[in-house]
């Protein structure tokens, strides 16, 4: 790994940080002291809920950890879209006995007041997804002592990366479950995602920082692959997704094995913006129709979300899971993080062992 990144955390695995509850403290701080880097996901808390989690998680553990930001999002949806979806999910409305959200709840996602926060109260690590932050502000995190990490979908957003400042690059594949972190949302791009080898070598060639790869990557080898084309270290969300800290909803962890859920889709769906999740009732019914709308499909189907979560119905959930959700399995995460590393080991060991026959 780059110097830079193994001063935080010895093995070459990042926990994603991974919003709506999932990347909770417990887990963060079981991966962190398991020698990887954990993270907790900022994404629709507010900012005081944020100070709390990273108050709860340095009473969990003493090592090194990263919080990630969505940066606001530019006003681009149609209205009368946005009204035509909604008078769509009106059914999903009255079968779970509930109404639908506020479009117009808010497109910032609390980002300043946050930043503030973070600058008060500095961390290890700030990571940034859907777009590239202002370069007072990668400056400003720096002074205080606090390295920033940016996803990228493509060479040409890794090198505006590079140009903001940031410490490190994410090259998100398009295996990646979650939302995809292109920094803009384009919706004839939808499906033409690059895939995690191809992305990681063309970056690596593109930019002089360290590269972190995320997209459906569950295994030891998998890990060995990128480092192999490039990367400095290997992000992943699925596979901390089954966790036993991870917060997500038992029917989320039980959904990335059952057979039921055979596949994954990117969809619009549950946000306005592409992300992939398992294909359910939900998503087949809604992801043909749904706009490019961030975040105001977000909060539409918001209390749909949390509706189906109370009646216990996966088919009404945003299931996100990565191209690897197969994989998964259910250890503690600093059980999991061991068994990546031993993997890890045998997979070096035999490419080594291949190069000197």
């Amino acid at each position: 790994m780059s110097s830079v990144l193994t001063d935080l955390f010895p093995h070459p695995i990042v926990q994603a940080p991974m919003a709506g509850g999932v990347s909770v403290p417990q887990l963060a701080a079981a991966v962190s002291d398991a020698g990887g880097l954990g993270f907790l996901a900022a994404g629709y808390k507010t900012a005081d809920g944020m100070y709390q989690e990273i108050k709860q998680l340095r009473g969990l553990t003493s090592r090194p950890f990263g919080v990630n930001l969505f940066l606001p999002q530019p006003e681009t949806a149609d209205p009368a879209a946005v009204d035509v979806y909604a008078h769509q999910l009106a059914g999903e409305a009255s079968w779970y006995e509930t109404e639908l959200g506020d479009p117009e709840s808010g497109r910032d996602d609390g980002y300043d007041a946050k930043l503030a926060v973070l600058l008060d109260n500095p961390v290890p690590v700030v990571s940034f997804h859907f777009g590239v932050p202002a370069r007072e502000v990668i400056d400003s995190l720096h002074r205080v002592g606090t390295l920033t990490f940016v996803t990228a979908t493509t060479a040409e957003e890794a090198r505006a990366v590079e140009r903001a400042g940031a410490d490190v690059v994410i090259a998100q594949g398009v295996e990646a479950g979650g939302h995809q972190g292109t920094h803009r949302d384009r919706p004839e791009t939808d499906g033409s995602g690059i895939g995690l080898l191809s992305l990681v070598a063309q970056v690596r060639e593109s930019v002089g920082i360290p590269v972190v790869a995320a997209g459906g990557i569950m295994r030891g080898g998998q890990i060995a692959a990128v480092c192999a084309v490039g990367a400095s270290a290997a992000q992943l969300g699925t596979a901390f997704v089954a966790a036993h800290e991870s917060g997500a909803h038992a029917l989320h962890k039980q959904a990335l094995t059952n057979p039921l859920y055979a596949r994954t889709e990117l969809t619009r769906a549950f946000t306005g913006r592409p992300a992939r999740a398992l294909v359910n009732r939900f998503l087949r019914e809604h992801g043909p129709y749904a706009p490019a709308a961030y975040p105001e499909v977000h909060h539409l189907t918001a209390p749909l979300r949390r509706a189906a979560a109370k009646a216990g119905d996966a088919q009404g959930l945003a299931l996100w899971a990565g191209q690897g959700h197969r994989m998964a399995r259910e250890l503690p995460a600093g059980q999991l993080v061991e068994v990546l590393v031993a993997e890890l080991a045998a997979a070096r060991t035999a490419l080594s062992a291949g190069g000197a026959r």
